[in-house]
């Protein structure tokens, strides 16, 4: 009895230790920096606002259907999120919310364009694109009228997230289920070229000065990267396991890849294709270490608008993860909803 009183013993303290340790890890927000994080959480189908200066949650918002990504408008400030749905219920509208009250302002329906993902703001004011999982659609939306003004197919299978070219009326779109890239004129309305990519293409970046597509093959890890001019692919760059996302640094020096499977952010330099850092997000050392901070899953990747930060959000965990781009390093976490994917941003 006494040795069992005593194991007994042990196992509590163990067990009180671990607590301790859990809670002292709890995800820690050390930066000041401006603007608002908009984080959308898909499990618990809510926007989670947090100001980055005071390093404080605002509020989450509770949305209808479950969402997967957002964009951002300004004048006025308004984020834009996709209604994704279930596996028992597809999504087909975005809904519009309000950046300075923090209320949805209203539900945009899509037709009958299917699971909408990938979303991005267009050159013209009060307008973004969105693409359809199911019915593989780019429509183009007024966010202001509330209206549909444009639905073109990309003639490809899962549409599922895009790009826009900086400087000319051109939409990118990954194809997951295709494998490839559909570049459309969104003046001419229509396609005017299919990339193959190889298996299962995701993530989709296009450089700031437009000459390169970087495309992530999430079936056999690599990155394709694609002249704009040419269509063709000049190089392809090994990844980490499962690349889901990429994003271009603001100055585009530097490509950021979260590595969904290792649970690591690889950053390659721009210019000479290399990998020069392999971010690891703790919670896959040891058993310890995935229970304080649950094992990494790195998906959504967003550039601050000064360059300084990038905020990467790990679903399994809850958080986002706050790297500093001066010396590639994770400086902070934020505490999030549930499964959290998309992010924008509001100045």
């Amino acid at each position: 009895m006494k040795y069992l009183k005593l194991i007994a013993l042990i196992f509590g303290l163990i067990f009180l230790s671990l607590l301790a340790i859990y809670f002292i890890k709890q995800p820690s927000y050390k930066i000041k920096t401006d603007g608002i994080l908009y984080v959308v959480n898909k499990a618990s189908s809510s926007i989670t606002i947090f100001d980055l200066f005071e390093g404080k949650q605002i509020k989450e918002l509770p949305i209808e259907i479950e969402p997967h990504e957002a964009s951002a408008l300004t004048n006025p400030n308004r984020v834009i999120v996709t209604n994704y749905g279930t596996p028992d219920f597809e999504g087909k509208s975005i809904t519009v919310i309000n950046a300075d009250t923090n209320t949805i302002e209203k539900t945009i329906a899509l037709g009958e364009s299917l699971r909408p993902h990938g979303i991005i703001s267009l050159p013209q004011p009060n307008k973004v694109g969105v693409v359809t999982d199911i019915g593989n659609d780019l429509s183009v939306v007024n966010v202001e009228t509330g209206v549909v003004e444009k639905q073109i197919s990309t003639q490809q299978d899962f549409s599922h997230l895009l790009v826009h070219h900086p400087f000319k009326p051109l939409v990118y779109v990954a194809n997951i289920n295709s494998g490839s890239v559909s570049v459309i004129d969104v003046e001419q309305d229509k396609v005017i070229k299919i990339i193959p990519c190889s298996k299962r293409a995701e993530g989709i970046d296009i450089t700031p000065d437009g000459l390169e597509i970087w495309v992530t093959n999430i079936k056999e890890n690599f990155i394709s990267v694609i002249n704009t001019e040419t269509y063709k692919t000049t190089d392809r760059i090994d990844t980490g396991k499962e690349p889901l996302r990429l994003k271009f640094s603001n100055d585009g020096k530097y490509c950021l890849v979260s590595n969904s499977g290792d649970g690591t952010v690889s950053i390659y330099d721009r210019k000479t294709k290399k990998q020069i850092v392999n971010i690891v997000i703790p919670g896959k050392k040891n058993i310890i270490e995935k229970v304080l901070y649950r094992t990494p899953r790195p998906v959504g990747i967003l550039m601050h608008p000064n360059g300084l930060y990038a905020f990467v959000s790990n679903v399994t965990a809850g958080r986002v993860e706050v790297i500093d781009m001066r010396n590639f390093t994770l400086v902070s976490s934020i505490k999030v909803g549930n499964m959290p994917d998309g992010l924008t941003f509001i100045n």
